[in-house]
C-alpha cells in the first residue's frame, strides 16, 4: 500500500482548536514557481455527475494553460466523489484527467489533497498519486496551509462512512444530489468560522475547499459587493456626468446581486461575520469549486501574489464579469474566457495580519 503513513489523521485533523499542525507535504516558492489551487472536482462514473458540466472547460484550461505554463497543480480534495461512485467507474468516466494528472505528477508538479468525498481512496492499494491530508506552501512572508476544511467538523471526520453510505443507498437511487456544508449556509459558516480561527491563532494563512464558496481575504462575494458598493459611492462624487451614470449603473447591479444573495441564503448566515466586531483579517481563501453552474474557480499563488479567478465559457450569463471594471481575457482561439476577481501582494496581506491580528 503506497504512502499510507502519510495519511495518518492527526489531532488537527480530529479537533480544530488543536494548534499543532504536522505538515504531510511541503512546497517551496519562495524563490519562484506558481501554484493553482482547485478544489471539489466531484469526478463521478454516472448518472449525475457534479462535473459533466464543466469537464472540457476544467481540463482544456490546466492542460492547455496551467500545465502548458509550468504551474504546480494542487487539487485540494473531493476530486473523486466516492461516496457516489466506485473509482473504477470514476477512472473509466474521465481518463483524459487520469492523464493529465500523470503528465503533472511525471513532472513533480501534482499535490493532492483529501476531502471527505475521497476519502476512501486511503483504502485503494493501487492509486498511482500520494494523499496527503494538507500541504504546505513556502513563501517569502508567511506559510500558507492548504486542506480541503472537512477536518473543521466533528461529523466528517468521525462520521464521515456513515455519511457516505446514507448517500450512495439512500440519496442516489433516487437521483437526489449530496448533502453537504455546501447546501448549508449555516455549516459553511461553522466550516469557515473554524479555519479562520485558526488561521489567526497560528499567524498563517489557509485556503480550504469544501463549502463550494470562494473567499478571499477572509471575505465572501456578499462582503465584497459590500465593499464595492462603498467604493464606487466615494468615486461617485469626484466623476463627471457620464462616469456617475455609470457608477449608478454598477451600484444598481450590485444591489441587485445582493438581493439575490440574500434570497438564496439564510438571513442569519448572512448577519453573522467570521471576525466578529473585529476589522477582517486577511488570513482565509478558498478555492470555491470546478462545479459551478456556469464556470469554475481557482487560487492562484506566487511568490508575491495570490488571485482568485474565474474561468467560463463565453456563452455563460456572468452579468458581473460583463460590468466593466472586471478585465475578461480571451484564451487563444477556445470559447473559454479568464477573469481574475481579486488579487493582492502577499507583502501587502502580511503586514494587514500582523496590523490587524
Amino acid at each position: 500500500m503506497k504512502n499510507r503513513a502519510a495519511h495518518s489523521s492527526h489531532p488537527f485533523f480530529a479537533d480544530m482548536l488543536s494548534p499543532r499542525f504536522d505538515i504531510e507535504a511541503a512546497l517551496d516558492i519562495s524563490r519562484g514557481g506558481r501554484i493553482v489551487v482547485v478544489s471539489d472536482l466531484h469526478m463521478g462514473g454516472g448518472r449525475g455527475d457534479d462535473l459533466e458540466f464543466n469537464g472540457a472547460l476544467l481540463h482544456t484550461i490546466l492542460e492547455q494553460y496551467y500545465f502548458s505554463s509550468g504551474w504546480n497543480l494542487l487539487l485540494n480534495g473531493d476530486i473523486e466523489e466516492l461516496q457516489r461512485y466506485s473509482l473504477d467507474s470514476v477512472r473509466a468516466k474521465w481518463p483524459q484527467f487520469y492523464r493529465l494528472f500523470d503528465r503533472f505528477a511525471a513532472e513533480g508538479r501534482f499535490f493532492k489533497t483529501l476531502g471527505n468525498h475521497d476519502e476512501a481512496l486511503l483504502f485503494e492499494r493501487d492509486y498511482p498519486y500520494p494523499l496527503f491530508n494538507a500541504v504546505r506552501i513556502k513563501t517569502p512572508q508567511f506559510p500558507v496551509f492548504v486542506y480541503h476544511g472537512h477536518q473543521s467538523s466533528r461529523m466528517y471526520t468521525e462520521f464521515n462512512h456513515i455519511i457516505g453510505a446514507g448517500i450512495r443507498y439512500l440519496l442516489k437511487p433516487f437521483g437526489i444530489r449530496n448533502v453537504s456544508s455546501a447546501r448549508s449556509p449555516n455549516r459553511r459558516f461553522f466550516v469557515e468560522k473554524q479555519a479562520y480561527s485558526f488561521s489567526l491563532r497560528n499567524c498563517c494563512v489557509s485556503i480550504i475547499g469544501h463549502t463550494h464558496r470562494a473567499l478571499f481575504e477572509s471575505l465572501g462575494r456578499f462582503e465584497i459587493i459590500k465593499y464595492e458598493i462603498e467604493r464606487l459611492c466615494r468615486d461617485y462624487t469626484g466623476a463627471d456626468e457620464n462616469g456617475r451614470e455609470r457608477i449608478k449603473n454598477e451600484i444598481n447591479a450590485l444591489r441587485a446581486d445582493l438581493g439575490k444573495l440574500r434570497r438564496r441564503e439564510k438571513r442569519d448566515a448572512l448577519r453573522q461575520s467570521l471576525y466578529g466586531d473585529e476589522l477582517p483579517v486577511p488570513c482565509l481563501f478558498n478555492s470555491g469549486c470546478a462545479i459551478g453552474k456556469q464556470g469554475f474557480n481557482a487560487i492562484e499563488l506566487d511568490r508575491d501574489t495570490i488571485s482568485l479567478v474565474y474561468w467560463f465559457s463565453e456563452g455563460a450569463s456572468r452579468k458581473f464579469v460583463n460590468r466593466g471594471w472586471y478585465q475578461v481575457e480571451k484564451f487563444g482561439a477556445t470559447p473559454y474566457r479568464r477573469v481574475v476577481l481579486n488579487s493582492d501582494s502577499l507583502n501587502y496581506i502580511k503586514a494587514r495580519i500582523e496590523l490587524l491580528r
